[in-house]
């Protein structure tokens, strides 16, 4: 778009010019459109235009001008046209503008010329003018166009930026262009959700910039927004403006989670489960963020705040926050790395969307599994050893987890104990197993026992029992075995104290150690530790630090079962500045080992050779519950390195007599110590050590509690450590670590155990554990939390809970969370009160959260009332570690509302119409449920057959609707689509009644059945008719009453609306179902379609049948031939034998005998197809050939198509069938009517037939000598493919039905008999049903066409016209009219009009005529009943031609007569010789064309007639060499061309049906409509009977009648005359007068024009018989009797009655009058057919002005339009 600044008005006088391009969009370099503004006559003058043949630019504009110059512009001309141009100019009007051209200008065709237009501006304003050229044809004018400069900016019309997600942003860029000479100034002024920047600038002449628009919308929707720019001068942009319209679209993001698996609980939602995983390993997984939305989303991904964990959370994910393009997918990873073992790991992952109205939490679970271990065996037995020796046995280490093993032995890996296990400490992989080598090194003869604790990581110590024995030669004591240790742990598990177990077992002195007994005691052992609560040990953790600190235990006091010998101190530390008491600067230190017993002790100390630490003295006896002390020192051998080891002294009761039976295991205890050589000033080893994990939490419990630390050396130098307390004095002591202190070998470990409990004063972040290293200042901090931590969950929904109204005894659910926010796992339990348990339910109301974890519980409501309710059920929760005895209780509040609700249907009735029978037809039923409360129930239908006539069994009938869900839950306030399958199994009329059941919480229902809605239908089966039928070809001739015969359409419409047999459904389509050419039949419907009969090779029978659809449902109908329900086979599967039907068949297929096309359709409902049948006559013969009709779901009718092929020279007749039904009649009529019997010459020759009267007269011998059957025409000829009408009275003398049959004989050919039944009746009495009023003679066919047929262009308004019961001797006409539909063709018609035993009683005016394109004409046909009674039954053909056709065809005749007159006058030369001196001279011309063989060329030859046959020929002739009989043939050829045929006529059946009474007969019968007929002055007679008499003709005194050129003559005249008195004011004045004056004469007798004859009685005796007039008036007749013939007739067939009457000679003749009305109603339908007169038109009343003497005389179409207003319609 271009806008700019407006300049002052322009200066000139030119005329206004409007630019033609105004308004023309141009595409912008920036693929923007731009708009046309102020500057577009700039961009329109570099465009040439043209006018009156002239190419020039439509304006000359000046841009660039200062005053007091002159700019000179050329203006070029240029002649496109391909004449001369001669024009005149006229110059610029203003003087701004000159030119220097001659008034003239000549241009040639192609030239141009320069026109040179100087501008001379004075003021600074804009000027316009114009310069106009006249020519020949017209003139124009081009504009003169100076501009000032002014501000303009280019912009886009508009700006569509990307599509954008809901709170993101999308930018694009668009050109802002100064397209002015001038500095402009902008500024951007736009409203969000769009920002410009720049929002404003300063642009140079034609400078451009870059402006980006940023769409920022908060709301999804389309948005269309203006954004304005004001530029020009700096402090006047406000002046001008310029606008582009943004476009738009945002949507709301939607981000998806795929890949994680659902939880078992769908509520859950997504979760990524890790599993188990080893402490100290990561397991990896990912899940994909998908974004199906079409914009692109920005994500981030929280943890939900209060689960974190201390010290970080055991779950990390690579990424936090990112993007996602539409239809992408952006895959996240996420590591497990879990810390503490046996504990389970859950945190949520909030996937935020800005933007989005949803947020997905996922759920993430892991567990951490520890190892498992165990030892092969828990007890070592080495036996005796003699004194120096050393004996191994080996123990395998088990790993049975999937986690590796972290190991160490609690032994001095030196020489420092007489037990030693190799390898001392490390790892075990998970499943497998390391084996261990003990070694017993035995320096003392004593027994010897250690009870040796495996340290595992991150689990419970193992134990292992050591036993040995030494002897020496001089010392053998008693050999300690296993059995002793498990006699020992029989006392002591019996709670004896350790002082009296010595004394026990000395009172004990039958014991035997067998089997038995230490069976025995195993088992009074393990129900010692089941059953007992104080029993000692109690946990290997805590037997592990009763070992290594004995008395020094802070527990030592409060522990029941102490030890029977401990050590004080049980570490030393030489040459460490630690504070502690334990450590020492000295190189020895002492301790004290106490007895606890009551029996004497010896102690003895495993002496190492060679140990920087030796005790002294090295053995001693100690006495009953007393201590004594000993000396270690640490005495290095070498200087600057590290030393420890871990002392061992044993305790053995000093008893000699003690047997072996009662031997008491000794003990050990153990004293660690370590120092250090490094001399002063030396630097110490730089530890190199890792500490795993860096901190321990500690269960947030105040229960005693235990937790391991691994601390490996990683240097290749040893390391010493011990516990700095300095630090944190209170909290350090607080925590007991064992070991304190220790010497770590290079590449070993050694494996920390911490015990503490945890208090509520301790700090909730921890506190940390100082490790000395090496004994300098190289420290390791161990951080420790032990912090007691109350169990805390939190409720959603501030504790509360609502429920939606609900229906009473229903029940409502509703998803409710609890989440465990403390560190502890804990156990949980809700409780309900127990008035409330029939109310309220949860599931599940009891389980376990994880720390962090949330929990779903389904809460159920089901009201009793209708009141609300509040109830308040209590959860209670405690910590797993617990017994349960620390509970800790929430209350939630729960309301709930009980409501009564109800559903009901949209539509009380649903109406499906008409459904295919056995069809299934899917329906949705809207049930609205309007209540507050959602509502369950259950559905139940009661189907309803409403037709009266059908009978059915209710119970055993099927449901013709099927409902797909019969139970479910509407929820308050909505609509529910009930989706049903209706599939009726029969036709009828369906009702189906719904109602419903509400259901309670059990599902079973609680209240009575409710209506709900109707549903009808009616089964109905696919339906054809044949509503039309017409002929062509051979049979072209016949009527469609004879049609309708031929092929039983009557028939075939009853079966076609019937309803189907179960066989005819065996296909519901047409299938291929049978391997047989002659397939098998499913119907027992077999029709006759009888194609009558032609010579042969004579033309075609073709027929088409308007097939109408009258049902409600589409129709698929097929025609199906053998060869269509024929299995198609291979090749090698024929079997090449076929039966002689199935031969007749082939052959009848292959040669296409019938054809039917087309073979298959649909038919909508309503819809006409027109399907055409066609029989070949190619073979003489009779053809039978069975088709099947196939309606898709409906009928299966066997058609047999039947039709004759006859002999050129065979005489045939065919009938259309063997059986005719006359008229019924009364028996003992006097005259019985006339009735007609078709006989049809199928044949190429004239048949001479001939009734047998002899079977005629053994008829009337057999029912008493009176012919019951006459044959008016017994013999006669018909013409080829004519028909002739055989005339029969059938009186019958019985009321009975008769059944004749009657031969029919055709000379040289066969004979036919026909059956003949006619069924005679009683007379009618008084009062009983007239058997007249159902006339015989209407139609069995439609007598309206309604659809065209292919090819038709003109329409009968009928097809059959009706009169009904008529009296003799009567006249009736009736209006038709032919309408030519065609828009092109115009046709003619002429009508064939019958005779009735060559009497001519059908008329048709005009008898033929043309009708142009879309023009009806209009015919009248007079119909005129013979004087004696008949029945009518007449076919009148009309011939239509259309004229295009005729002028074809009388073109050609022209043509052919021309090529005959030709070929008669001219001859040809036949000499040989001339023609070889022909051929020799062109032989002999030099340079001659190659000479053409065959006859010579003559020069006017004349050329061969064009036809369609021989044009292929004719080509082909020019180019081929033909030999001389081929030319002579073909010039024979030429000569006995064919003459042109004429156009076969398209030929309009007309029926015209009628049965005319005796007069006093239809008297008696019809007295209402005797009056509506008019009667002829000259009737038409028929030929009388041979059977009849001469009847006597009654003497009338009539004028003499009028007919020919004399009727015309008198109609036209009296026409006239009518016409001119009409025109009289005055007289139309006196009638008005006339009127309104009472009547002073009234005549007392009627003059008729004639009186009608009589009908004379049966009776042989006369009778007199009254005289009826046609006008109603009766007159007195005189009575005249008749001799009768008694021979041949029964009544009185032909006699007259005379009258009495004297007709008036001044009265106007009936049929003139009769004329002139009939004319006047046929001039008036005329009319109304053209639409000159409107026959629905409301009448009218004219008021006629005041006579006057000066009345002119009207013309006389003035007159007829006043006559028509004034007479007609008043």
């Amino acid at each position: 778009m271009l806008a700019q600044v407006r300049g002052p008005q322009p200066m000139g006088s030119g005329a206004p010019w409007q630019p033609p391009t105004a308004g023309e969009e141009i595409k912008d370099p920036g693929n923007h459109h731009r708009q046309q503004g102020g500057e577009h006559q700039r961009h329109a003058s570099s465009k040439n235009s043209c006018f009156l043949g002239l190419e020039t630019r439509p304006e000359v504009v000046w841009e660039d001008w200062d005053l007091g110059k002159e700019f000179t512009k050329s203006l070029v001309l240029k002649n496109i046209h391909n004449k001369l141009q001669k024009l005149h100019l006229r110059p610029p009007v203003s003087k701004f503008f000159t030119t220097i051209i001659p008034q003239i200008i000549v241009l040639s065709p192609g030239t141009s010329f320069s026109i040179p237009i100087t501008f001379r501006p004075l003021q600074r304003c804009e000027y316009e003018d114009t310069i106009e050229f006249q020519g020949k044809e017209g003139s124009f004018q081009v504009r003169l166009h100076a501009i000032i400069p002014c501000h303009a900016l280019e912009v886009p019309d508009s700006v569509l930026l990307p599509i954008c997600a809901v709170q993101h942003s999308s930018h694009t860029t668009f050109r802002l262009k100064n397209a002015s000479k001038l500095q402009t100034c902008f500024q951007w002024v736009c409203a969000v959700p769009f920002q410009l920047s720049p929002e404003q600038g300063l642009l140079r002449p034609s400078e451009e910039c870059h402006i980006t628009v940023v769409f920022r919308p908060q709301e999804a929707m389309v948005y269309q927004q203006q954004a304005y720019c004001r530029f020009g001068e700096e402090g006047e942009m406000a002046e001008s403006c310029c606008t582009v319209l943004l476009q738009a679209l945002a949507k709301y993001p939607c981000l998806l989670l795929r890949n994680p698996a659902k939880e078992e609980n769908e509520k859950e939602g997504p979760a990524l489960h890790f599993g188990p995983v080893a402490v100290g390993k990561s397991l990896q997984k990912h899940f994909d963020i998908v974004n199906p939305s079409p914009v692109t989303a920005s994500f981030s991904l929280p943890q939900l705040s209060g689960g974190v964990p201390l010290f970080g959370s055991e779950f990390s994910c690579d990424v936090t926050r990112g993007k996602v393009v539409p239809g992408g997918s952006f895959r996240v990873t996420v590591t497990y790395s879990p810390v503490l073992v046996d504990t389970v790991s859950v945190e949520y992952l909030s996937l935020k969307c800005r933007g989005a109205v949803n947020e997905t939490v996922l759920k993430l679970t892991g567990s951490c599994i520890g190892p498992k271990a165990s030892l092969s065996s828990s007890v070592v037995d080495f036996g005796c050893v003699t004194e120096g020796e050393a004996v191994i046995q080996t123990v395998e280490l088990v790993n049975s987890s999937p986690v590796e093993t972290i190991y160490q032995w609690d032994l001095d890996f030196n020489v420092h104990s007489v037990f030693t296990i190799q390898p001392a400490s490390g790892t075990v992989r998970p499943h497998s197993h390391t084996t261990l080598k003990a070694v017993y090194r035995p320096t003392r003869p004593i027994a010897h026992h250690r009870r040796v604790a495996c340290l595992i990581l991150h689990r419970d110590p193992l134990f292992l029992d050591l036993i040995g024995t030494c002897h020496s030669e001089l010392q053998q004591p008693a050999i300690l075995k296993p059995e002793h240790l498990v006699l020992y742990k029989l006392h002591w598990y019996r709670r004896q104290d350790p002082p009296d177990t010595l004394s026990a077992m000395q009172q004990d002195q039958n014991i035997h150690l067998d089997q038995q007994l230490l069976h025995s005691a195993l088992v009074e052992q393990s129900n010692h530790r089941v059953d007992s609560a104080t029993v000692v040990p109690r946990t290997p953790m805590e037997e592990y630090f009763q070992i290594c600190l004995g008395c020094m235990d802070p527990l030592f006091s409060s522990s029941s079962s102490s030890s029977h010998v401990s050590v004080v101190p049980n570490e030393l530390l030489f040459n460490h500045k630690m504070p502690s008491s334990l450590s020492s600067s000295s190189t020895s230190s002492s301790v004290s080992i106490i007895n606890h017993t009551r029996g004497k002790l010896s102690l003895v100390w495993t002496v190492a050779q060679d140990s920087p630490f030796t005790v002294s003295p090295s053995s001693c006896d100690l006495a009953p519950l007393k201590s004594t002390s000993f000396r270690v020192t640490y005495d290095p051998k070498e200087h600057n390195t590290l030393h420890g080891a871990q002392l061992e002294c044993f305790a053995y009761y000093k008893m000699d007599h003690i047997g072996e039976r009662l031997l008491c295991p000794p003990w050990c205890v153990t004293v660690r110590v370590i120092g250090h050589s490094f001399q002063p000033g030396k630097e110490h080893f730089i530890p190199c050590c890792s500490l795993k994990p860096p901190q321990v939490v500690f269960p947030a419990l105040s229960a005693l509690s235990y937790q391991t630390v691994l601390l490996e050396n990683g240097g290749d130098l040893p390391l010493t450590f011990c516990l700095d307390h300095s630090s944190n004095p209170a909290l350090t002591e607080s925590v007991s670590v064992i070991p304190n202190c220790g010497l770590i070998q290079p590449g070993h470990h050694q494996i920390l155990t911490l015990r503490a409990t945890p208090t509520e004063d301790s700090p909730k972040q921890g506190f940390s554990l100082q490790l000395q290293l090496n004994a300098t200042k190289h420290t390791k901090q161990l951080t420790v939390v032990s912090v007691v931590e109350k169990p805390c969950v939190s409720l959603e929904g501030d504790g509360s809970l609502y429920f939606q109204p609900t229906a009473l005894g229903s029940k409502t659910q509703r998803s409710y969370h609890i989440r465990n926010v403390s560190c502890l796992p804990l156990r949980f339990q809700w409780s309900i009160p127990e008035p409330d348990q029939d109310l309220i339910f949860v599931e599940p109301d009891a389980g376990e959260l994880h720390p962090n974890e949330s929990s779903v519980q389904t809460w159920s409501f089901t009201p009793l009332a209708e009141k609300t309710y509040t109830l308040k059920p209590t959860l209670t929760f405690w910590p797993v570690q617990t017994d349960g005895c620390q509970k800790s209780h929430l209350t939630l509040k729960v309301v709930g509302i009980g409501s009564k609700g109800f559903i009901e249907a949209e539509k009380a009735v649903l109406d499906l119409e008409e459904t295919l029978v056995g069809s299934y037809r899917s329906i949705e039923i809207p049930l609205v449920n309007n209540s507050p409360c959602s509502v369950s129930f259950h559905l139940s239908v009661q189907q309803i057959l409403l037709d009266e006539e059908l009978l059915y069994d209710p119970e055993t009938e099927p449901s013709a609707l099927q409902l797909d869900c019969e139970r479910g839950t509407i929820t308050s306030h909505s609509t529910m689509l009930l989706q049903s399958t209706v599939r009726p199994y029969r036709r009828a009329q369906y009702l189906w009644k719904i109602s419903y059941q509400t259901l309670n919480t059990s599902g079973f229902v609680s209240s009575s059945p409710q209506a709900v809605c109707e549903v009808r239908a009616k089964g109905v089966f696919p339906t054809l008719q044949v509503t039309d039928v017409c002929s062509g070809g051979s049979v072209a001739g016949l009527s469609k009453v004879h049609l309708w015969k031929l092929l039983s359409l009557d028939r075939l419409n009853k079966h076609l609306l019937s309803n189907p047999s179960s066989a005819e459904l065996t296909y519901e389509t047409p299938t291929r179902h049978s391997l047989r050419s002659c397939p098998s039949i499913f119907t027992k419907t077999i029709l006759d379609f009888n194609f009558s009969a032609a010579p042969l090779n004579s033309d075609p029978s073709t027929f088409v049948l308007m097939f109408h659809n009258p049902g409600p449902i589409p129709v698929d109908w097929s025609f199906l031939f053998p060869e269509d329900q024929q299995i198609e086979l291979e090749y090698w599967a024929e079997t090449g034998e076929f039966s002689s039907t199935e031969l007749y068949q082939m052959k009848v297929q292959d040669n296409q005998l019938f054809s039917i096309s087309p073979r298959a359709g649909t038919l909508h409902p309503g819809q006409q197809r027109a399907v055409h049948f066609s029989y070949s006559h190619d073979f003489a013969g009779t053809d039978r050939f069975p088709v099947v009709f196939k309606l898709s779901y409906g009928r299966e009718i066997l058609l047999y198509f039947q039709g004759l092929t006859v002999e050129r020279d065979r005489p045939y007749l065919h009938f259309a069938s063997d059986r005719h039904v006359f008229t019924s009649v009364t028996i003992g009529d006097c005259s019985p009517p006339r009735q007609l019997y078709e006989l049809h010459n199928a044949g190429a020759v004239p048949v001479h037939y001939e009734v047998d009267r002899a079977v005629l007269s053994q008829l009337q011998m057999d029912n008493f000598n009176h012919p019951v059957l006459c044959c008016l025409s017994p013999e006669g000829e018909v013409p080829p493919g004519k028909t002739a009408m055989l005339e029969w009275i059938f009186s019958p003398v019985e009321a009975k039905m008769y059944h004749m049959d009657i031969p029919i004989h055709v000379q040289d050919g066969d004979s036919t008999l026909v059956t003949f039944e006619g069924c005679g009746y009683d007379a009618p009495t008084l009062g009983s049903s007239n058997p007249f009023n159902c006339s015989d003679t209407k139609a069995p066919v439609p007598c309206v066409q309604r659809v065209p047929f292919p090819g038709q262009v003109v329409f009968l308004s009928e097809d059959s016209v009706s009169l009904g019961d008529i009296p003799v001797c009567s006249q009736s006409s009736r209006i038709l009219f032919l309408t030519n539909v065609s828009h092109t063709d115009t046709v003619h018609y002429t009508w064939d009009l019958p005779q009735l035993s060559n009497l001519q009683v059908v008329q048709i005016c005009p008898e033929q005529g043309s009708l142009c394109p879309g023009e009806s004409g209009l015919c009248v046909l007079t119909f005129t009943s013979t004087d004696y009674p008949a029945i009518y039954h007449l076919d009148l053909i009309c011939q239509v031609i259309q004229e295009a056709a005729l002028t074809r065809y009388h073109d050609a005749l022209h043509r052919w007569e021309q090529e005959r007159e030709r070929q008669q006058d001219e001859f040809t030369i036949t000499d040989k010789t001339l023609s070889e001196i022909q051929q020799d001279l062109l032989d002999q011309e030099p340079g001659a064309a190659p000479v053409r063989k065959g006859p010579p060329l003559r020069k006017y030859k004349t050329l061969p007639p064009i036809r369609a046959s021989s044009s292929c020929k004719t080509v082909g002739s020019i180019c081929t060499k033909l030999t001389k009989a081929e030319r002579r043939a073909r010039r024979e050829t030429v000569k006995v061309q064919r003459q042109p045929e004429p156009p076969q006529p398209a030929l309009f059946h007309l029926e015209v049906t009628a049965h005319s009474h005796g007069l006093l007969e239809y008297l008696t019968h019809f007295p209402d409509q005797f009056n509506k007929f008019y009667r002829c002055l000259k009737s038409v007679t028929f030929q009388k009977p041979e059977t009849t008499s001469s009847s006597t003709s009654l003497s009338v005194h009539l004028p003499p009648p009028t007919h020919g050129p004399e009727k015309d003559v008198l109609t036209h005249i009296l026409d006239s005359l009518l016409w001119n008195i009409l025109d009289d004011s005055a007289f139309v004045q006196s009638l008005i007068t006339l009127a309104s004056k009472p009547i002073t004469y009234q005549p007392t007798e009627t003059c008729p024009s004639h009186c009608p004859p009589v009908c004379p009685t049966s009776s042989s005796l006369p009778e007199p018989q009254p005289q009826v007039l046609l006008s109603g008036a009766k007159a007195e007749l005189n009575e005249e009797h008749n001799t009768v013939d008694r021979e041949g007739t029964a009544g009185c067939l032909g006699n007259t009655p005379q009258t009495q009457n004297t007709l008036h000679t001044e009265c106007v003749p009936d049929d003139m009058s009769e004329a002139v009305l009939l004319n006047t109603l046929q001039n008036l339908m005329m009319e109304a057919v053209s639409g000159e007169l409107v026959l629905t038109a409301h009448p009218r009343t004219v008021i006629l002005p005041p006579v006057s003497t000066r009345t002119r005389r009207k013309p006389r179409a003035m007159a007829e339009e006043k006559y028509k207003k004034d007479t007609v319609w008043t």
